[in-house]
This record gives structure tokens, C-alpha cells and sequence, in this order.
């Protein structure tokens, strides 16, 4: 293991914005630092150790996918490279490196916007139950982690604690109008599709994921993270099989560990042991080089 894990980013020179279950955000007027730290969560709630470079991982496969998604939509990254932050902020070049962005500030769209590819996890409960997912009907007769006929938009709220909630597209448009949920909705399915198709290529399904927008100047942009093994399912091509849970990428087997040792889910969250840490970080690092092709360190 390269170093400990950051479980918490101490910078005076900035006023934090907000701290979440990952990120510390730091506020620069018209713009914001967001530093990933190495902080884990599972079932709403911060694990009291944290996978080593994780936050670098998460960091650096987001940039690959902005870079790649600004054909469709822009995004509000503004600097990727430590070496062009404000000078206040060189000092702590080596606890940024890799890890932090400057992007422009923008008013949050508060709602999460879930494209699935694949029936599985909260999707494949509900489908069990009433044959569909946030009101749409799928076709009958489907196995735990088939692929879908089509892509679906299957948004939910933004919630600051706790569970986000699914909501169905119409509810959406109450929410928030018409026009505003048929862009979020084609937006989001036109970017998975595509990396998707170009994961597809390297090995990894990405079974579905999160997108979060915001709005600056009347626009609206692609903001946070994406298609990080935070915020989606990655599967390997090699041992996918439908009928089944399968072998992730992502956060999947920190869950699986939880619900192993009967954790109640109710905090103080349970300290992750030194093998749980060693091969989540392991998931992490395997996917980020499939997918780029790059070693993060």
C-alpha cells in the first residue's frame, strides 16, 4: 500500500464550503477546490478508515470521462493540475496532487440523475416486486443483472442525509418543469451510452450510474463526479453472467463485508479490516487502468 489514507483535508488559507461523504470543498468566490479524500462510505455512512488513494483514483478517472463527455455537454472543471492552482495553494501541492480541482461554482440541480443498462441493485428489488422501475414497465421474464432492451432515465431525489429516493420522470417534471427533465434525461443516457460502448471495449461493463447537474449563467453543465466506481456499477466483461450478483469494481464488496459481520447499519460505522481495505483499493486501481490504460501513481 503506497500511503495512509486521507480521511481529512486541513487547509486555513480556504473557507470550507462543505464537507461531504467523500469530497472537502473549499470556497474561492466564483469558483470551488474539491479535494477527494480517501473517506469510504456504505449504507449512508462514513467508515471510520479509508482506502489509500482512493480519493486520487476517483479524481483522475472523473477527469478522463470529463474530458471525454465535452462533446456532449460542458462540465465545470476549470484546472486539473496543482501546478496552476492559486499560489496559496502550492504549499500544499503534495496533499493535492492528483486528487483536487478548481471548478466553477454553479447552482445545483437537485436531482440525481440514474441511468441503468443493467437490471441490478435497488432496480432489480423493485423489479421483483411490481415488474418495474420508477414506474417504468420492463419486460417480464428478466434475470438479475440482464442487460436492458434499452437504457433507462430513473432519477431520484438529492437528498443531504440519508436515502435518496427514487421519483418517477413525471414526478420529476413537477419538480422541476418539462423541458429542464428532457434535457437531464437525454443528456444522461446519451453519456452512458457512449462510455458505456467505450468501456465495453476495455473490458468493463458499466452497468449503471449517477450525474449530477448544475446551472451557471442560464446553462446547464455536467458537475461533481462521473462514471467513478463511487457512482456506478462496474462489472468485468470475462466473468459476467447474468442470474446472479456479480463480481464489481466498486464499493459492492465493502457492502458485501458489512453485511457479513451483521452490521446494523446504524452509526458509528464498523472499522473496515486491513484485507477489506487492500482489495477495495485493489477494485478501484484495476478499474481505473482498465478503463484509461494509466497507473495512477
Amino acid at each position: 500500500m503506497s500511503e495512509e489514507a486521507l480521511l481529512k483535508t486541513y487547509i486555513p488559507e480556504a473557507k470550507i464550503f462543505k464537507s461531504g461523504k467523500v469530497r472537502d470543498v473549499f470556497d474561492l468566490g466564483d469558483k470551488l477546490l474539491i479535494v477527494a479524500t480517501d473517506r469510504i462510505s456504505a449504507f449512508d455512512s462514513v467508515m471510520q478508515n479509508g482506502i489509500p488513494d482512493k480519493g486520487k483514483i476517483l479524481t483522475q478517472i472523473s477527469n478522463f470521462w470529463f474530458d471525454r463527455t465535452k462533446i456532449v455537454i460542458d462540465n465545470h472543471l476549470i484546472s486539473t493540475d496543482v501546478d496552476n492552482f492559486p499560489k496559496e495553494f502550492l504549499r500544499y501541492h503534495d496533499l493535492l496532487k492528483k486528487r483536487a480541482v478548481i471548478v466553477k461554482k454553479t447552482k445545483m440541480v437537485e436531482v440525481e440523475c440514474v441511468v441503468r443498462g443493467y437490471i441490478t441493485g435497488s432496480g432489480w428489488k423493485d423489479y421483483q416486486k411490481d415488474g418495474a422501475v420508477n414506474g417504468i414497465k420492463l419486460p417480464e421474464g428478466l434475470k438479475e443483472a440482464e442487460k436492458l432492451p434499452e437504457p433507462i432515465f430513473t432519477p431520484s431525489t438529492k437528498a443531504e442525509s440519508g436515502h435518496d429516493l427514487p421519483i418517477t420522470e413525471k414526478e420529476l417534471i413537477d419538480q422541476i418543469g418539462s423541458e429542464l427533465t428532457e434535457f437531464l434525461k437525454t443528456k444522461s443516457i446519451d453519456i452512458y451510452k457512449r462510455a458505456s460502448e467505450f468501456a465495453l471495449k476495455k473490458g468493463v461493463i458499466i452497468a449503471d450510474t449517477k450525474f449530477e447537474f448544475g446551472e451557471l449563467d442560464g446553462k446547464i453543465i455536467l458537475i461533481d463526479e462521473i462514471l467513478t466506481p463511487d457512482s456506478s456499477r462496474f462489472w468485468p466483461v470475462d466473468t459476467y453472467k447474468p442470474g446472479k450478483a456479480q463480481f464489481s469494481y466498486d464499493k459492492q464488496f465493502v457492502r458485501d463485508y458489512l453485511i457479513s459481520i451483521k452490521w446494523n447499519k446504524e452509526p458509528p460505522a464498523p472499522a473496515l479490516s486491513d484485507e477489506v481495505i487492500e482489495k477495495t483499493r485493489h477494485k478501484y486501481m484495476e478499474a481505473f487502468r482498465k478503463i484509461t490504460g494509466k497507473e495512477i501513481l
